[in-house]
Order: C-alpha cells, then structure tokens, then sequence
C-alpha cells in the first residue's frame, strides 16, 4: 500500500511502524509535523504511544534515553537549534550507550526560513562519534528509521536522523510496510553512572566500536555507487543532494551517493582514484567536503561549497547544482513588478500587539530604554508598526541580556517573553534576576499556547504566576493583565509602576492567541452540533 506522506510524516509513520513506543519533542519548525502525526494517528493512540510535549529539548532527550533504559524504541525530534538545547545529554548518551533502540531526529533548516542560523546537525553527530542517517526521499525516510532502530539496538549507541526543510516539507507516495510489535521492558542492567571512572572505559568502548560503524555504512542500501562510463567528474552526493543531480545528469554520470555516516575512507578513496576530481553536494555546510579532503589529500581537486561552484550559504537548488556540473539552468522567472512587499506581521487582533502598543507608549518616556526579546511569534515586535525590540538571540536570552544590561547600568531594562518560551529556558534566567536582585522588569507575553510553531501545548499554561512567586519574585510585583485597547490605561500604568520598581518585576498580559481561540470555537461549535 502507498501513501501520500510529507517526509515528517514519513518519519512518523515509519517509527510507529517499527515499535516506536515514545517520542518525545519540543515544537520547531521543520520537525514539528512529526510528534503532530504520532499524536493523531489511530495506531498510535491504541498503542498509547508516549507523544504529549516537552519542555525544551534537554529534557525530551533525557526522557527518551530512559525509555531507551527501559528497554522500549524512542524517537526525540526537534529543529536543528534544539540540538544545541539538548548537547549536553545527547553527547553523553553516546557514552552511557543504550538500550531500546534510540533515534535523534534533527530537521535543519538551510537558507534559515525559520530560524536564525544555518547549522548542520551532522557536526553533532561527527562530535559524539554516532552514526548518522541523511535520507534522500520520503521513501527513505520510512525505510531508514527502522534501519537506525535496528542499528542503535545492534551496537548500543544513539543514531541520529538528519533531514533538512525541503525534505520535511515535501510530500511524495512511500510504500508501506507492516507494523511491528513495540519492544518488551527490559531496563538495562549496565551501569549508566558517568562517573569519571566508569565514562573513561565506556569512552574507549565508543572509540572501539568506530569501525563497525563505518562497516555499517559501507554494507549500507543507502548508499551506493552509480556508473557512467569515460566520467573524469565523480559527483559525492549526500541526502537530498542525491536528488538535485539525478534531475541534471540522469544516468550519465559517477555518482557516490551518501546517506550513511560515518564516511568510509577506504570507499571515498577508490572513488577518488577513479576520477580526475570530484564535486560534492550537500545541503547545508560542507561537512563531508571538508572530511574527504582530509582523505584524499590537499592537492587532489574537490569542488564544492567551499571552492564556490556551489554557494556557501542557502540551501541547494536543481539551479545552483546543474550550474555546478556545467548543465544549463532552467528558466528564470522574473517577479512580478510594482508589488508591495509583505513582510510577516503579527495578526490582526493579536494580544501580542496591545502589549507592544502599551510598551512603546510607556517606554517614550525614557531616552536609553532596551527591550530585550525572545524567539517566538511576539518577535514581529521587531518589525513595523511597532520597532520595539533591540535583540533576538535564542531560546531564554530575553531575561539574561537584560540581566545582564542592568547589571552595566541600563535603564530601563525590559526583557519581553512568551509562555512557552519562559518554560523552555526563562526560568533559570529568571531565578539568577532574583538572585541578584537586578532591576529588570520582565514581560511574559503569555497567548496560552505556542503560537508560532501552530498551537501546540504550552508547558507552563495557568502556572506562571506560581512559577514565578516560587522563584522568588516578590508577590506584589507579579501583576497580571488582559491585553485589549480598552485596557491600555490600566496596563500602561502597571508597566509604569514596575519599571520605576527598583528590581525584578513580572508582568504577564493573558489573552488566548487568536488562532487557537479561533480553532477551539469551530471546535465547540462542531461538538454541539454532532450532539443535536
């Protein structure tokens, strides 16, 4: 049977089929479809598959490396930045091993649509010395995450699946296969304590098991070699490049195409030694380019994204590849003329909107004022109408960099944050504000879901003004609004009274995303009327 399936989906559908019994996520565009199907699916909730959300992405892959203790198949996905969240576990879930088969899912994001960098995750999996998975189509998606399942059980070891955007996001007819039954609890019975000691030896265990890792990818189905006679060019392409290649040359070429890791340096230089050079395409950073130089030597010709005859930034394209291979592009169309622009704005009617309105309004008042931001769909603040944010660094920095702002002598400091954001990684930055007792006054933009990724759950809904007087933050300066221009008086006077309060003041403006309110009101309406 075959399904039209995104290559999230794709991924889904395959861990479920293969004994998935836990996965484990925090929302981030584009890896978020993934836990969303797992939540859907009908099999999946018979099973009582393991799929409501985490907080932030250390503890998702905490959670899943005890499902693996426990014996039982884990799946931990997140965006490309969430492995940075997560590095601290996922490297040392190299050394303690593991059990039930474990996968890390990383969707990187070249050319940056949603995010604010263009890391490839394959440097992790390179820096934890663990296999990798890169997928090519969705076909291979499915297929590839019983195959890591299978691998991470056989040597012990997490694996990780990287897919970028294009991928994620595309769909295509896959071949189903049958589903598995989920794996027995078998909790481990090895000692998973890093104590020096004990992670000293279980490090020489990983640095033992290498070379069946590359004997794996050299018996891999995921790669293989294609043969064109009297080629002079041999093409290394690796994931989704694969694809861009076949659409420019066909059958008419030598191609090595990866989409297994660690590369096999026996294999790489046969390949080179066929060939008069070699070009190699791969989507984000030139992780195997600069690997294979290190193989072959410095004087054999390699082309690729450090070279520039492919670009060092952005994403691939059928275009930029057959530039490349010295193949005619195809059509360039022009964009429509006299068109405005339509940067993204927040909606209409957005809760988010009155809190910046509000903000601008009081902060005129100050010459020197910084407002301090955070990565959500309240970062539009930044953009016109409103101009109000000064920074955007990364999950949690809203609270620290005004932390650390007031700690220089700014003032006022005023970092603005959203629910789902604060309990990802606020609340530590949060607790050092108190700590200290450094004049800030911190905005908690709380819409009751996280928006920007679709409306999922939000960890910490209803719990904010707990969370916030059990870190310490003085109960009368924890005030709580409702953003709506009838308010804006009320809400301009409370924002005046805590910035002008000599230390760390919360100000939570609550009002349901209108999004989500949107949906939940179709939703209550389709109940009613299902139980006339």
């Amino acid at each position: 049977m075959k399904r039209l399936l995104l290559g999230d989906e794709a991924i889904a559908l395959g861990a479920i089929h293969a004994g998935l019994s836990g996965v484990y996520a925090y929302p981030g565009t584009p890896s978020t479809e993934i836990t969303e199907f797992i939540q859907a699916d009908a099999t999946a909730r018979e099973r009582g598959i393991h799929s409501r959300w985490c907080t932030n992405e250390k503890t998702a892959m905490e959670a899943a490396l005890g499902m693996s203790y426990a014996g039982k198949r884990a799946l931990v996905c997140m965006k490309h930045v969430g492995m940075n969240v997560c590095a601290d576990a996922f490297v040392n879930s190299a050394i303690t091993g593991v059990n039930g088969g474990l996968i890390v899912l990383a969707a990187d994001d070249p050319s940056m649509h949603s995010s604010q960098n263009e890391q490839d995750s394959r440097f992790y999996g390179k820096f934890a010395l663990v296999p990798i998975f890169e997928p090519s189509n969705q076909q291979e998606a499915y297929d590839m995450v019983s195959s890591a399942f299978a691998l991470s059980e056989s040597l012990k070891v997490p694996v990780v699946l990287r897919i970028v955007t294009r991928l994620a996001h595309s769909r295509a007819a896959v071949e189903i296969g049958k589903l598995h039954d989920e794996n027995a609890l078998n909790p481990s019975t090895d000692q998973w304590v890093l104590l020096p000691g004990i992670a000293r030896k279980k490090y020489v265990d990983l640095l033992g098991k290498q070379a069946e890792f590359v004997k794996a990818s050299e018996a891999s189905p995921y790669n293989k070699k294609e043969t064109a006679d009297g080629q002079k060019l041999g093409i290394i392409a690796c994931g989704i490049g694969y694809n861009y290649v076949k659409e420019n040359v066909g059958d008419e070429a030598d191609i090595l195409k990866i989409s297994q890791y660690p590369l096999s340096s026996k294999v790489i230089r046969q390949f080179a030694d066929e060939h008069e050079s070699l070009i190699v395409v791969e989507d984000g950073q030139p992780v195997v380019e600069e690997t294979i130089a290190g193989m072959v030597g410095a004087d054999y010709p390699i082309k690729g994204r450090l070279t520039g005859d492919l670009p060092r930034t952005g994403e691939l394209t059928p275009d930029c590849v057959a530039k490349a291979l010295g193949k005619p592009a195809g059509p360039v169309f022009e964009p429509a003329k006299n068109l405005a622009g339509r940067p993204p704005q927040l909606c209409q009617g957005c809760g988010h909107r009155d809190v910046y309105t509000a903000l601008n309004q009081v902060l005129a008042e100050y010459p020197d004022y910084r407002v301090f931001g955070d990565i959500g769909c309240y970062t539009l603040g930044a953009l016109p109408p409103f101009k109000a944010l000064s920074s955007c660094v990364d999950m949690g920095a809203s609270i620290t960099m005004a932390k650390g702002a007031a700690d220089a002598g700014l003032f006022p400091a005023v970092a603005i944050i959203g629910d789902s954001t604060f309990t990802h990684s606020g609340m530590t930055g949060l607790l050092d504000a108190v700590n200290d007792k450094s004049n800030i006054t911190v905005v908690i933009s709380d819409n009751l879901t996280t928006g920007m990724t679709g409306g999922q759950d939000s960890a910490g809904t209803n719990k904010f003004e707990a969370i916030c007087l059990g870190l310490g933050v003085e109960p009368e300066h924890v005030r709580v609004v409702v953003p709506l221009p009838k308010n804006m008086p009320e809400i301009t006077h409370i924002l005046k009274e805590e910035i002008e309060y000599n230390g760390v003041s919360v100000i939570i403006p609550r009002r349901e995303c209108i999004q989500t309110a949107a949906r939940h009101a179709r939703e209550a309406r389709k109940a009613k009327e299902a139980n006339k």
